[in-house]
């Protein structure tokens, strides 16, 4: 491979970070903060499950576009790599990578199965995921996660590159790199959680299809449907950021193709590609919910019009409203 194409390559791959991950970045925070607000606002998604688990994955796509996505986009882009400097960043941003990476793939699982029980047609399975469970479940969850972390801390170091000569921030334990290598990115955070949603998100449009002809309370039926509708449409958006990310990761890792060959340019090329797409799984779930959901879309502006923008006016007509003391008035 020429000098010059490599050349090519790396600059594109700089573009190509530059001009999608920082909107992806501002994007990704903005919808998430929105996500939380519009989720712990209402009563009715405060009392359900399914809209719990979202919450959280709310909250840790917050961190993973913050220790993944910005890190990159420095790093990449303006070749401002902090993991090169300080072992404590080193350790601690892989750490955090793969907790908040985990634990929104894993409030991705519970939603879908959430929503598969609660449209199933037994009752005993509708009421079986509670909020008290879900609140138990997420707790579980994200100590394993933490516990599973804990090697990350150890064995992450700083270690002189053979090839440029520079610190890196690399695994220096080479059972714990072969475990990240295959079990960590290629079915952690790839296979399994794919494989999770696809089968119980089928299962749930199945039932969901079932719930007209089906003696349900109301608010109850249309808040299923809703959240079905939203779930579902973010497991089939998930399947075209993750699915690419697996393939290239699994190709770099088992075809050992030479740097050297052609082929080696196209899988670089799409390793940009799918590494910024990857993001697009915690940038676009307020995005994703808008777009499918009418009812959320006017529960967002009801929130944002009918309750923040009314207290606001509140305190417009209670300032204007307002008995001037008599000391304050003798001195105008």
């Amino acid at each position: 491979m020429s000098s010059s194409t490599i050349n090519l390559m790396t600059a594109v791959s700089k573009y190509m970070t530059i001009c999608l991950g920082i909107p992806f970045l501002i994007a990704g925070l903005l919808g998430a903060c929105l996500n939380i607000i519009v989720f712990l606002s209402l009563k009715t998604f405060r009392q359900s499950s399914c809209a719990f688990f979202l919450t959280i994955m709310s909250f840790v796509n917050i961190g993973q576009l913050l220790t993944g996505l910005l890190s990159r986009i420095l790093i990449s882009g303006f070749n401002i790599n902090l993991t090169e400097t300080s072992l404590a960043y080193c350790k601690f941003r892989n750490y955090c990578l793969q907790v908040c990476t985990l634990t929104s793939y894993t409030c991705m699982c519970l939603a879908t199965i959430d929503q598969f029980l609660a449209t199933s047609l037994r009752p005993r399975w509708q009421q079986y995921l509670t909020i008290r469970k879900a609140y138990l479940l997420c707790i579980l969850f994200f100590v394993i996660w933490l516990l599973h972390g804990i090697p990350t801390l150890i064995y992450y170091n700083l270690d002189k590159s053979p090839v440029s000569g520079r610190m890196i921030c690399v695994i220096t334990n080479s059972v714990y790199d072969l475990y990240i290598t295959d079990v960590y990115l290629i079915i952690l955070t790839g296979i399994l959680p794919v494989t999770i949603t696809i089968v119980f998100g089928s299962l749930a449009y199945r039932n969901v299809r079932q719930i007209p002809y089906r003696t349900i309370p109301l608010v109850r039926r249309e808040l299923d449907k809703q959240l079905t509708s939203m779930v579902l449409v973010q497991v089939v958006h998930n399947i075209f950021t993750i699915v690419p990310c697996i393939v290239t990761k699994t190709i770099f890792t088992f075809s050992g193709i030479s740097p050297q060959s052609t082929n080696y340019i196209a899988l670089v090329f799409g390793s940009a590609i799918s590494g910024c797409t990857y993001y697009l799984h915690f940038t676009n779930p307020f995005y994703i919910y808008v777009c499918v959901s009418k009812r959320f879309r006017q529960q967002f502006l009801h929130i944002f019009i009918g309750i923040y923008l009314k207290r606001d006016q509140k305190r417009v007509v209670i300032g204007i409203n307002q008995i001037v003391p008599q000391n304050i008035r003798s001195d105008l």
